[in-house]
């Protein structure tokens, strides 16, 4: 028999409810979050030139690692000059 451990000690998922989406992204600021992982660059790259094409304004952010999240200071960063976030990973 072989025992599962789950590291997050979490017994219920917590529930949150969905933040309301903006109709449209022309004159928001946009943040793009890189995590670190190889390529995820490229597809932020893309990404950002379509959204500055349609009038938002992109801020771009890296995590240090994939690995652990984001510190706090980078949240707090992000939270403070954006108004719509998109977390972007590949491989």
């Amino acid at each position: 028999m072989k025992t599962v451990l789950d590291p997050t000690g979490e017994r219920q998922p917590a529930v949150r409810a969905l933040l309301p989406r903006p109709p449209a992204l022309h004159g928001r600021t946009v943040g793009l979050l890189d995590i670190s992982k190889a390529r995820g660059d490229v597809v932020l790259d893309r990404l950002a030139e379509l959204l500055a094409a349609d009038g938002a304004l992109v801020r771009r952010y890296r995590k240090p690692t994939f690995a652990r999240t984001a510190p706090v200071d980078l949240r707090h960063e992000i939270a403070e000059q954006c108004e719509v976030v998109i977390e972007a990973l590949a491989d």
